[in-house]
């Protein structure tokens, strides 16, 4: 039973830490563009084209 005693406070700081984190990452603007991301995937517009061999 004392175990309780040890648990309960470790589960109050993880859950204080995870609200903490969720919160700082909306002030620094984590979740604005969630689509772009994936669309980055898609399309690879960062390759230049080759080279002309001359």
């Amino acid at each position: 039973m004392s175990i309780i005693y040890i648990l309960i406070p470790i589960a109050i700081l993880f859950v204080c830490l995870a609200v903490a984190l969720f919160f700082w990452s909306v002030k620094s603007r984590q979740y604005e563009d969630l689509d772009r991301e994936g669309y980055s995937i898609l399309f690879d517009d960062d390759k230049t084209p080759p080279k002309d061999p001359k």
